[in-house]
């Protein structure tokens, strides 16, 4: 690394983030990477982004990483690309730009990367970025919720649960949220104490309703707790 490699410089970056196997110290983390971004090394740029975003090891600066999220991004770093989308989408560092925040969802997205390919489902299911497409929102979610993504496997869930993309399907909803709420996402242990309270696509389970309410509750939402 003291010899100039990017590669080597970005390593011991890491080593420095993680805390192994040296001693935990964000500054140096911070130092390292930008030795190594400095030479184009995507992933190092990207994590200098992420430092300078959350004020880690660097005086925050949200200008200065979009600046370093683009610069990876640019070189196809699919996690620089959904957090300048990020960036995008709520105005950090950047002008809100609905169209470009999608833009850069779908890069990082065609690269299978999961928080991407559900905000784009997002974008679809409520036209933003984008013209509403309930189906290519349903498809969007489908390939995160595939994955294991708990976001979208909820958002496939309610989509089946209302019947809006797809064909309303109260048995796969259920299957979804299950898979949710294993991963305690509480929207979707809500939604699955809802059709254990209804017997909707699930056996009528009071019981088992109360488990997962309780467990939702736990997570602060509201619904959740007046239902207990």
């Amino acid at each position: 690394a003291e010899q100039g490699l990017a590669e080597a410089q970005g390593m011991l970056g890491r080593a420095y983030f993680t805390g192994h196997p040296v001693p935990q110290d964000y500054a140096e983390a911070a130092r390292w990477y930008r030795l190594a971004a400095e030479q184009g090394d995507a992933p190092a740029q990207s994590a200098l982004g992420w430092h300078y975003n959350t004020g880690v090891g660097v005086p925050e600066n949200a200008g200065e990483a979009a600046r370093w999220y683009r610069l990876a991004a640019e070189r196809g770093h699919a996690e620089a690309q959904y957090n300048l989308g990020t960036m995008y989408d709520i105005s950090r560092g950047v002008p809100q730009d609905s169209a470009e925040a999608v833009r850069w969802f779908r890069l990082a997205a065609e690269q299978g990367h999961a928080p991407a390919q559900n905000d784009i489902g997002n974008a679809y299911a409520n036209g933003i970025g984008v013209a509403t497409d309930y189906g290519e929102a349903v498809r969007w979610f489908r390939l995160a919720a595939e994955v294991g993504y708990p976001v979208a496997q909820t958002n496939l869930g309610l989509a089946y649960s209302n019947g809006v993309g797809v064909e309303p399907s109260s048995v796969e909803a259920v299957r979804w949220f299950t898979m949710a709420a294993e991963q305690g996402h509480f929207l979707s242990q809500y939604h699955l104490g809802v059709a254990y309270a209804n017997g909707e696509g699930a056996p009528h389970d009071t019981g088992e309703a109360v488990r997962l309410f309780g467990l939702a509750a736990g997570q602060d939402y509201a619904a959740a707790q007046y239902n207990l």
